[in-house]
C-alpha cells in the first residue's frame, strides 16, 4: 500500500462520527505505516513507543502535530498556567480536530504503550496534570464549539473552550452556563472536578447543570453519556475527574442572564476587619438562602511590594442591583484601601478574577473543607500568617489563604439527575478553603510548598479541636498529595472503582494516562 493511499483511507475513516477504529484496526495501520515509512529508531529504545505514536499521528492527521522548537509546540506550551506545567516537555503536542482524531489517539496510545496527557484549559497548579514528559499531549483548544439550541435552554461547548469565550458568545444573547469563574479556566478540568460557580445557590455546581457528555472511550469508541445512557458512568463523570474517558463536549443547561453587581473590596489586615469579615461570611453562609443571587468569596494575602497583609471580599450578586441588602454586613466595613464593586458583565467579571491569577509562576494549591465559624478562620487566618513569615522573602511570592462557603442550596442541587460522587448532597453550610501560593524561582519550590502543606496540616488540625472537621476536598483545588476520592466517603469511592473497572477494564486511563488525580 503506497503511503498516499494509507493516508487517504485514514482521513476517509476518520470521518466516520460513530465508533471510528477498533485497536486491531489501529494496530494494523500503525505495522503498515512502520513497515512503509520505518521509525529510525529501536524497539528498545524507552521512547520507541511515542516515537511511532508521535509520527504515525503526524502522517494519519497532517498539520495537528508539532514536534519541540517548532513553533506551534512552543506556543501551545506557553498557554500552560502554572511554570511547573509549562517546564514539562512531551515527544510532540496533538492537537485533535473532532472526536474522531481523539479516538484515534486513544487507540494509537494503546497500540505503542505511549503514555499521554489530556490539556483543556491547562489551569492545574503541577506538573503531569494536563501535560507529560517525553509522551504524548492531546491539546484540545481546537474543539472549540459553541452551539446554542433553537429554544436557548443548551450550549454544547467542545471541551477545548476556556469560559471566557464560552461566556463571550452567550452573553449577547443574555444567557450563561453554570462554569468557571477566571477567563481562561478549561471548560473540560473545572467541569469534571465539580466546578463552582458564580451562580451555583440557584443552580448547583458546574458537574451537576450537564444534561450530556460526548466521550471517547477507552476502546476508541465515541459515546454520548446521560441519565438515559449510562446512568451509572453519567454520575461518575460528575467529579470523577480524568478517570473514565476523554470528554470531548459538554452539552451544558442554559439560562437567561444579563449584568451582573460584582467586584472585590480590599482591607488592610486587622483585627477589627478580619472579625467584621469572618462575621460577614459567617451569616452569609448560613443565610444565603433568603437571596440565592448573593456569592462570596474572601481572601487573606501578602502584599511583598507593600510589606503587608490584606484581606479582600469578593462579592458577586446575580442581578444589576448596587448594595443588595444580603450583602449588607460586607458593604458596611468601613476604610477599602480598593473597591472594585460595579454593575458589569460576566466577562469583565472574569477577566477581572483572572488578572488576580496570572499565569507564568510556579503555584502550589491545597484545599480541605471546614464546619462554618467566624472563629476558626480568624485561627487559621492566624496560623496562615505564622507560615507566610517563614518564606515571604521568596522572589515573586503571592500567599493566599481562600474562603467561600458551599451553602445548603448548592448541596440540595447535587441530587438532581440521579446525584454525583461528592458526597455533600444536603449538607452544609460548609467553608471551602483553597491555599493558593505563587512564586517565581524553582530554588524556593522545597520551603514554599512545605509551608503550605503545614498550612493545611495546621487548619486541619484547628478544625478537628472544634469539632468542624470535615473529609472532602475539593479536586480543582488539590494538591497532588492530597487524596481527592478518599474523602468523598468509602461507599462513592467504591461505586467508582467498579464503574471504572466496568468502562475501562485494560485500565488504560490509569496506565496511560497517568496524571492528575487516579482512583489508585
Amino acid at each position: 500500500m503506497r503511503l498516499l493511499g494509507l493516508g487517504a483511507m485514514l482521513l476517509a475513516q476518520l470521518g466516520v462520527s460513530a465508533a471510528t477504529f477498533t485497536l486491531s484496526e489501529v494496530q494494523a495501520q500503525i505495522e503498515a505505516y512502520q513497515e512503509q515509512n520505518g521509525t529510525h529508531v529501536a524497539p528498545s529504545d524507552p521512547q520507541f513507543g511515542c516515537t511511532l505514536a508521535c509520527g504515525f499521528l503526524a502522517f494519519s492527521r497532517p498539520g495537528k502535530l508539532s514536534y519541540p522548537n517548532s513553533l506551534a509546540y512552543e506556543f501551545e506550551e506557553s498557554r500552560y498556567w502554572s511554570q511547573q506545567q509549562a517546564l514539562t516537555r512531551p515527544a510532540c503536542i496533538f492537537t485533535p480536530g473532532a472526536a474522531a482524531d481523539v479516538s484515534l489517539a486513544v487507540l494509537t496510545s494503546r497500540v505503542t504503550q505511549c503514555k499521554f496527557a489530556v490539556k483543556s484549559g491547562g489551569h492545574a497548579a503541577f506538573a503531569g496534570a494536563s501535560n507529560i514528559e517525553g509522551g504524548l499531549t492531546l491539546d484540545l483548544r481546537n474543539l472549540n464549539q459553541v452551539v446554542v439550541s433553537a429554544d436557548k435552554k443548551q450550549t454544547s461547548v467542545g471541551a477545548g473552550n476556556v469560559w471566557y469565550d464560552v461566556y463571550t458568545k452567550l452573553q449577547p444573547m443574555g444567557l450563561t452556563v453554570v462554569g468557571g469563574r477566571v477567563s481562561a479556566i478549561g471548560v473540560g478540568g473545572l467541569t469534571l472536578g465539580g466546578g463552582i460557580s458564580f451562580f451555583s445557590n440557584r443552580y448547583g455546581w458546574s458537574c451537576d447543570n450537564v444534561n450530556n457528555f460526548q466521550v471517547v472511550f477507552a476502546d476508541g469508541s465515541i459515546r454520548h453519556v446521560n441519565p438515559h445512557a449510562y446512568p451509572d458512568l453519567y454520575w461518575a463523570l460528575r467529579g470523577g475527574g480524568n478517570n473514565f474517558g476523554i470528554v470531548t463536549r459538554f452539552d451544558l443547561a442554559t439560562y437567561p442572564q444579563g449584568d451582573m453587581w460584582a467586584g472585590s473590596q480590599a482591607f488592610l489586615l486587622t483585627n477589627e476587619t478580619a472579625t467584621a469579615i469572618n462575621n460577614a461570611f459567617y451569616h452569609l453562609a448560613i443565610n444565603s438562602a433568603q437571596d440565592p443571587y448573593a456569592q462570596i468569596i474572601i481572601a487573606y494575602a501578602y502584599v511583598q511590594s507593600q510589606g503587608m497583609y490584606v484581606i479582600a471580599s469578593d462579592l458577586q450578586y446575580g442581578k444589576p442591583t448596587p448594595n443588595p441588602a444580603i450583602l449588607n454586613n460586607f458593604t458596611s466595613i468601613k476604610g477599602p484601601v480598593a473597591d472594585t464593586l460595579r454593575v458589569t458583565n460576566l466577562t469583565g467579571l472574569t477577566l477581572e478574577f483572572n488578572s488576580s491569577n496570572p499565569g507564568g509562576f510556579r503555584q502550589t494549591y491545597w484545599t480541605l473543607t471546614t464546619g462554618n465559624d467566624a472563629g476558626l478562620m480568624f485561627e487559621m487566618a492566624a496560623i496562615y500568617q505564622d507560615e507566610v513569615e517563614k518564606i515571604k522573602d521568596a522572589p515573586g511570592i503571592v500567599p493566599s489563604a481562600i474562603f467561600q462557603p458551599i451553602s445548603t442550596d448548592m448541596t440540595k442541587l447535587m441530587s438532581k439527575n440521579g446525584g454525583n460522587p461528592l458526597g455533600l448532597a444536603g449538607q452544609g453550610p460548609l467553608n471551602l478553603i483553597n491555599i493558593d501560593i505563587s512564586w517565581s524561582n524553582e530554588a524556593d519550590d522545597v520551603r514554599i510548598i512545605t509551608a503550605a502543606q503545614n498550612m493545611a496540616t495546621r487548619f486541619a488540625a484547628a478544625a478537628k479541636a472544634k469539632g468542624l472537621d470535615h473529609p472532602y476536598l475539593y479536586q480543582n483545588y488539590a494538591a497532588l498529595q492530597q487524596d481527592v476520592f478518599s474523602s468523598y466517603g468509602e461507599v462513592n469511592l467504591a461505586r467508582l472503582k467498579s464503574i471504572q473497572a466496568k468502562y475501562d477494564p485494560t485500565k488504560a486511563w490509569q496506565k496511560l494516562q497517568p496524571g492528575y488525580f487516579k482512583l489508585g
